[in-house]
């Protein structure tokens, strides 16, 4: 994720002054049709985040969970279906200087580093501020499955002559079933 260029959902947080409650970033309608172009969806109907931040050192902890309703676009059948989208925002926010402080302290030196599951997202940033609306948009963007179908997708399949995986037939099925399971 970077922090630099143009959002369609900004919402900019001064990383010296965090705010005490927790942060709702709620894309407006100008915004969820320009989150629906980047993502190319049927639609955007609905995304709001609820995220709290806590400092960490010289970087922020942003932690909660996202909500969108969207409509997306079925890969086998070309048809719009709504989705709902609900997932744990879990990242850090590190200020750039201190990313390059650490790749520094790190140059010449046999760091191993290991990630467990519960590691967040880094996102660097310059400044003062960070982009807390661009992560969420970002979060979106990842929680989209790009190849979701819809309900008329085997009715699709079938219409093109297409059969679903384990259900063809001929003379090289039976051959083909037998080398899957070697």
């Amino acid at each position: 994720m970077s922090g630099s260029g143009h959002s369609e959902l900004t919402h900019l947080i001064n990383a010296r002054q965090l705010p005490a409650e927790a942060v709702i970033v709620e894309a407006n309608e100008a915004e969820r049709a320009a989150l629906t172009q980047r993502f190319s969806l049927g639609s955007v109907g609905s995304l709001r985040a609820e995220i709290s931040l806590e400092p960490e050192g010289k970087a922020v902890r942003a932690s909660g969970t996202l909500k969108a309703k969207i409509v997306q676009i079925c890969a086998v059948s070309a048809e719009e279906f709504p989705a709902n989208i609900n997932e744990v925002l879990d990242f850090r926010f590190v200020a750039q200087s201190d990313a390059a402080a650490l790749d520094h302290a790190a140059e010449g030196a046999d760091i191993e580093v290991e990630l467990s599951g519960d590691d967040c997202d880094e996102i660097y940033f310059t400044g003062d501020t960070f982009d807390l609306g661009e992560a969420v948009a970002q979060s979106l963007g990842l929680a989209i499955d790009p190849y979701a179908e819809g309900p008329d997708a085997d009715a699709a399949r079938k219409a093109a002559g297409i059969a679903k995986e384990g259900e063809q037939d001929g003379p090289l099925a039976a051959m083909l079933a037998g080398l899957k399971r070697d």
